[in-house]
């Protein structure tokens, strides 16, 4: 029998690859997205017809398009399709753009991460995975970054939400026993990424002699995690849904376990290298040189980040990670292929 997987923001980045690849191994999977206008809506189109034509032999895709804010219509979801497992992505993206628009990360990444969990609850799902970000770990400066380090202390909205959301799982896990994974992703990159990311600004400034702002001087450091990557270790998890860690020490709690079954996992190529470094690369690939321009550091930007994997390595026995050399020249044929159109 088909398992059933409801995966929010399908349209986009992230979970427009994991539906591909679930797609592909025979997964009934439910679709859903918002297309919000937050970045071109013209990709998130072009990676819903890819969707469309990798299901159309296999029959097992559904997309419905609706907010998380709509409570009755996630509600209808769960009801006609009982998913059994739900990944968790679509969220309002951005740590700059929740400066400027508050608003949206609460409605966004508050109320409908609840209203998520509420159907959850109502139906005894068997897995829930969500996303979270390494912004959480704010202005931390011990590197690489672990998942038991404290995360207190974040500095934008985006990366409060974000802690907010492992918050409010946690809660959902220990008062109705839902398996829950927070995986914090890492700078993920690679075909069909989000236009407002640093690749995609790189590719597009250098390949249109564009200035290129480059913030902090330079200084910033980015563990840059390819999404294969991502996608591996996702797809992974589904059939391992978090556990109550049964040495738990309520007297010295772990950040990153529970006495409920409830897990977080830091998801990054466990490596970093400076934004000038990884755009090198990308000229490199380009053949192009770029007209680098410095700026101060920009409000609410982490200088550095660095993933400790050890935790997420121990379960999914995956040692192999794409190396920023190889996972930037898929993006620039991928890149120079789709803008060429």
């Amino acid at each position: 029998m088909k398992i059933n997987v409801l995966v929010t923001g399908a349209a986009g980045f992230i979970g427009f690859h994991l539906c591909m690849k679930l797609i592909e191994e025979g997964l009934n999977v439910i679709g859903l997205d918002n297309i919000n206008s937050y970045y071109d809506i013209k990709i998130k189109e072009s990676r819903l017809n890819e969707l469309n034509k990798k299901a159309d032999r296999k029959k097992n895709w559904i997309f419905i398009k609706g907010d998380l804010e709509n409570n009755n219509l996630l509600c209808d979801i769960f009801q006609k399709y009982n998913p059994e497992i739900i990944v968790h992505l679509a969220a309002q993206a951005g740590v700059r753009y929740s400066i400027e628009n508050p608003g949206a990360y609460v409605n966004s990444n508050l109320v409908g991460f609840v209203n998520i969990l509420e159907c959850c609850r109502k139906k005894e799902i068997k897995n829930f995975i969500f996303a979270s970000s390494s912004s959480v770990y704010g202005g931390n400066t011990k590197v690489p970054f672990n998942e038991n380090d404290n995360v207190n202390h974040p500095i934008s909205l985006y990366a409060a939400t974000k802690k907010s959301n492992e918050l409010i799982a946690h809660a959902y896990s220990h008062l109705y026993k839902i398996p829950s994974t927070g995986l914090r992703f890492f700078t993920v990159y690679g075909p069909w990424g989000r236009p407002d990311m640093a690749p995609m600004i790189f590719a597009n400034a250098i390949l249109n002699n564009k200035e290129l702002k480059i913030f902090n001087n330079g200084k910033n450091f980015r563990d840059f995690t390819y999404i294969d990557d991502v996608i591996f270790a996702i797809s992974e998890l589904l059939n391992k849904p978090a556990k109550p860690n049964t040495s738990f020490d309520k007297n010295n709690p772990e950040q990153a376990s529970s006495w409920s079954p409830y897990k977080i996992y830091n998801v990054g190529s466990s490596k970093n290298i400076s934004v000038l470094d990884f755009i090198d690369l990308i000229e490199d690939e380009l053949g192009i040189k770029a007209n680098k321009v410095l700026y101060p550091i920009q409000p609410g930007d982490v200088v550095e980040t660095y993933a400790d994997t050890s935790a997420l390595e121990r379960v999914i026995n995956n040692n192999y990670k794409t190396s920023v050399k190889e996972g930037i020249k898929k993006f620039i044929q991928w890149y120079k292929s789709f803008y060429s159109h």
